[in-house]
């Protein structure tokens, strides 16, 4: 381990008791690109700085580890970069008493994040911001029942997931979502490919696995490289490359992918697209509603058609 990075040198004994508890799920290649991963960073597992999530452990050809950073840690290695201030000010939140419902109990529409990076040519400090939309992160799951056959079926309705903190404290959790987002905008360098554990909770509801999430994020970023400032990014489904469309052709083509693609699945392409679809919010307010309208209606008719389908079946 070279000291320069990391004031966290594991002894062996150490090393031992974070594989058994911290990294129980991880196999052993995994555990060991935990450990790099932990060491190059300069991040101390045992105060949760730094955290291993396993998705698919009982699916070999789907099973990823993914790497989590929280808070604490991400604000550790933000510190360490010397152009970075945390925020001066309290989370913006934007609130619809409308929008109350047992998905979302408080009404939020989103969070923004300001963080302060200093340019390195002038010393002059600019803000950074990151912004999060509720109806991209809160882990939003399918209710299921057991049939008088004793087979597992989907109800129709959908719950927020309890077993984390978004019912509880669902404006933190929104606001270190948009948190991470200003780190990685500010930082990329230190954060692409990193994530908040809150930004992973809606993932795990899904029916989206951690490669995906990882190798879109890593593709998207190409892409916007290559692809100039007034392109979006877009997946459009299985079997399609990833494409950079115009901002000006970008909402009518999400239109004609809507209109022309099944109702079931336009949840699961706008939480892949989420980065596309807030870029394309922050550039085109007067057009954004409209376009979440046909979102939010296709993802309410494919609810619809759950509850109308799901019917339990008697006996055998």
């Amino acid at each position: 381990m070279q000291q320069a990075l990391t004031r966290y040198d594991l002894t062996p004994k150490q090393v031992s008791l974070v594989k058994h508890t911290i990294a129980k799920d991880c196999n052993d290649d995994e555990f060991n690109l935990f450990c790099e991963v932990a060491r190059a960073k300069g991040l101390d597992p045992f105060t949760g700085q730094i955290i291993p999530m396993v998705f698919n452990k009982g699916n070999a050809e789907k099973r990823k580890m993914t790497i989590i950073i929280s808070r604490d840690g991400q604000r550790v290695i933000a510190q360490r970069c010397g152009d970075y201030r945390p925020a001066s000010k309290p989370p913006q939140y934007e609130m619809d008493k409308a929008l109350i419902n047992p998905l979302n109990p408080q009404g939020i529409v989103s969070a923004t994040v300001y963080l302060w990076k200093q340019d390195q040519k002038s010393g002059d400090w600019y803000e950074v911001a990151g912004q999060s939309f509720w109806e991209e992160f809160a882990p939003i799951k399918d209710e299921w029942q057991k049939g008088d056959n004793g087979k597992s079926y989907k109800t129709g309705k959908q719950t927020l997931d309890d077993s984390g903190n978004w019912c509880r404290m669902p404006r933190l959790m929104i606001a270190k979502c948009a948190e991470m987002q200003a780190l990685r905008a500010g930082w990329p360098e230190q954060f692409d490919g990193m994530y908040d554990e809150a930004e992973m909770d809606r993932a795990k509801v899904l029916d989206l696995t951690a490669t995906e999430i990882v190798e879109q994020e890593r593709q998207e970023n190409r892409l916007r490289a290559i692809g100039g400032k007034d392109t979006i990014t877009v997946w459009w489904d299985e079997g399609f490359a990833l494409e950079n469309v115009p901002d000006g052709q970008f909402a009518d083509r999400v239109a004609e992918h809507i209109a022309t693609t099944h109702p079931s699945k336009i949840a699961k392409w706008q939480d892949s697209n989420r980065a596309g679809l807030q870029m394309f919010w922050a550039r085109h307010p007067g057009d954004a509603l409209a376009l979440r309208k046909m979102i939010d209606a296709a993802i309410t008719k494919a609810a619809s058609d759950k509850e109308a389908m799901t019917v339990p079946l008697a006996g055998g």
